[in-house]
């Protein structure tokens, strides 16, 4: 089968990824082998090529978000079967998704709803999960009426406005200038163009000096967030997490979506499979839109990796495979 490998553990650059014939992967007792018809691309995919990875084998072959079909399944899956329809968000430390087959834990999928596309089912993982998880698993919704989220334009930001704005939520986001019709469409409660605007005072007199009950922090600086914070606030980090001031009643949270399969913790990895079905119910619904902005062929997979790299793209990217 054709996958796209970093080739050795001694190149670290897009350019460097080759297209290569691989060996068909071997099924363990728990995994399902899926025929790929959809990825989703994310800036992650890019990062990991520039590491060292002293797990890896290599050729090791990249990608997370996959959707398709099942081709088999192995000797002590029970709930899935050849033919349907599925996705999941994989393991970063294992090989991947950018190959014509692949292997998956099948705990760790989602059924593809009818009325889904592939395309839609890939674009949702990476980018929806993180969004999902830091409002439906981290953060305490019920004490939350007004939400921060950063860079509302990007994959997990987008998605995070939505699912605030559907949980009846009051949103502001920080976006640059240049995208804030992008996010309109989203209908946030507030842009605060953090280029030009002082993000501090904007909140001050948006929440009238009691600051945001939650943010979700997809940009690093977790710090600046702080006083930020109303009282008994809570922070999402999707990046780096602050140390946890002595002198104000905050919840601090770090965000890791694939370290659930690296915990080992088989309700955990289930959880990725339950929340991408919860996901997807809401994208079938029309509740929330992934947001894909343009559909590539398998051949321009890394071309789409070098847009993402240079910040050129609004919403998702997809490579279809078939």
């Amino acid at each position: 089968m054709q996958a796209l490998v970093v080739p050795t553990a001694t190149l670290h650059t897009l350019s460097d990824l080759e297209w290569q014939e691989r060996p068909m992967p071997v099924l363990k007792p728990d995994e399902v082998l899926i025929k790929t018809q959809s990825v989703g691309l994310n800036p992650v995919d890019y990062k990991v090529v520039t590491g060292d990875h002293p797990t890896w084998t290599y050729p090791h072959t990249l990608g997370l978000d996959v959707a398709g079909i099942i081709e088999a399944v192995g000797a002590n899956v029970q709930n899935y079967r050849p033919g349907q329809r599925v996705c999941g968000h994989g393991n970063l430390t294992q090989n991947g998704c950018f190959a014509e087959y692949v292997s998956f834990p099948a705990d760790a999928l989602a059924d593809i709803p009818t009325t889904v596309s592939f395309e839609t089912a890939a674009a949702s993982l990476c980018a929806g999960l993180t969004a999902y998880q830091a409002l439906y698993r981290k953060a305490n919704l019920n004490a939350v009426q007004t939400v921060l989220i950063h860079a509302g334009a990007g994959g997990v930001g987008s998605m995070a406005i939505q699912l605030a704005k559907q949980a009846g939520k009051t949103v502001y986001t920080t976006v640059s200038k240049g995208k804030q019709a992008f996010v309109a469409a989203l209908h946030p409660d507030a842009q605060i163009d953090y280029r030009t605007e002082d993000v501090d005072h904007q909140l001050q007199t948006l929440t009238h000096h009691q600051g945001v009950d939650l943010i979700v922090n997809t940009i690093g600086h977790p710090e600046a967030d702080l006083p930020r914070l109303a009282y008994n606030g809570q922070l999402v980090c999707v990046l780096d997490t602050p140390a946890f001031p002595t002198n104000q009643a905050v919840t601090i949270s770090n965000l890791d979506l694939g370290g659930a399969h690296r915990s080992g913790n088989p309700a955990q990895i289930a959880d990725l499979g339950q929340m991408a079905f919860e996901l997807l119910a809401l994208v079938a619904n029309g509740k929330v839109d992934p947001l894909i902005s343009d559909v590539l062929r398998r051949d321009d997979l890394v071309t789409g990796l070098k847009r993402i790299q240079a910040d050129q793209v609004v919403g998702k990217l997809v490579v279809n495979f078939d």
